[in-house]
C-alpha cells in the first residue's frame, strides 16, 4: 500500500528536509583527502543531535552507522570505516532523518544523497556526477499527479543510456515518511505510462544510481554495502519528494 500524507504532514517533513540538506550542506565542508568515512560519520551524528533529529538509516536493517559512505565503484549503503580519502576518489553520501525527535508520534523521515569528488578528477568521471545529478532533476519533473510511476525510470534511463552510462537496476527509490523504506519501490529504469498513478500526497525519494560501466552489482566486504560487479566507478543522487497538485515539491533542496 503507497501511503497518502495530508498537508499538514508533508509541512513537518518539509521542515525535516530542510534540516537534512542544512546537515548535508555542514557535512560536505568537511570532505578533504586524509580524513576517514568514519570521521564523517562522527559529523553526521552530531549534527543531527544539534538540529532536533534523530537518525534514520542507523539500526535500520541492522545498518551500524548513522550515514552511507559509498567510495568510487561502492553503489550505496557502504558503512563509515578508518578507510582514508584520498585525492582522485568520488564519495557518495546518503543521509536519513528523522524529525521531530522524541515525540510520541514520532516523526517523519526524509532521505538525501550526493557525490561528491575529491581534488582532481578527469572529464569522463565529472561526466558521470553531472549526468546523475541530471538524471534526478529529469526524474523529479515526471513525478507529478497524473503520470504514472515508470514515467520516472523510464526519462531517467533513457537520458542517462544517451549519455553513455548505465543505470542499477537491481537497487530503487522508495516510498518515505512513516518509516525509511516505504511502499512503492521506483525503479530507475522503465516503461512509459505503466505502473501505479501518482496521486497528490504521495512522497518518494527518487534516487538515480548510475555506473561508468556495467549494471551489475555484489555486496561489499563490509556485508551492508553494493559494489558494481565489474568494479566501474558509481555515482548516486537523491532527494526526498511530495507530489502537490501542481508540480513535485522538492522537500530537500540544498
Amino acid at each position: 500500500m503507497i501511503n497518502i500524507y495530508t498537508e499538514k504532514e508533508i509541512k513537518v517533513m518539509a521542515e525535516g528536509g530542510k534540516i537534512l540538506a542544512k546537515i548535508m550542506k555542514e557535512i560536505v565542508k568537511e570532505i578533504k583527502p586524509g580524513i576517514t568515512t568514519k570521521y564523517l560519520d562522527k559529523v553526521a551524528q552530531d549534527l543531527i543531535l544539534k538540529y532536533g533529529a534523530e537518525p534514520s538509516f542507523k539500526g535500520f536493517n541492522n545498518y551500524p552507522a548513522v550515514l552511507c559512505t559509498s567510495i568510487n565503484e561502492e553503489i550505496v549503503h557502504a558503512v563509515p570505516s578508518e578507510r582514508v580519502l584520498k585525492n582522485g576518489d568520488i564519495l557518495s553520501l546518503d543521509l536519513g532523518i528523522r524529525f521531530p525527535a522524541n515525540k510520541a508520534s514520532k516523526g517523519y523521515c526524509t532521505d538525501l544523497a550526493i557525490t561528491v569528488p575529491l581534488g582532481k578528477i578527469n572529464k569522463r568521471v565529472q561526466k558521470l556526477i553531472s549526468v546523475t545529478q541530471k538524471a534526478l532533476e529529469i526524474g523529479i519533473k515526471q513525478a507529478k499527479a497524473g503520470n504514472h510511476l515508470e514515467d520516472i525510470g523510464w526519462a531517467v534511463q533513457n537520458y542517462v543510456e544517451r549519455n553513455g552510462f548505465n543505470v542499477i537496476r537491481d537497487l530503487v527509490g522508495h516510498g518515505v515518511g512513516k518509516e525509511v523504506h516505504e511502499e512503492p519501490q521506483i525503479l530507475n529504469y522503465g516503461t512509459e505510462g505503466t505502473g501505479p498513478e501518482l496521486v497528490e500526497g504521495m512522497v518518494l525519494a527518487l534516487e538515480p544510481m548510475i555506473s561508468m560501466g556495467n549494471y551489475e552489482i555484489e555486496k561489499c566486504d563490509d556485508g551492508f554495502g553494493y559494489c558494481t560487479k565489474d568494479k566501474s566507478l558509481t555515482a548516486h543522487f537523491e532527494h526526498t519528494i511530495a507530489i502537490t497538485g501542481k508540480r513535485p515539491k522538492i522537500l530537500t533542496k540544498i
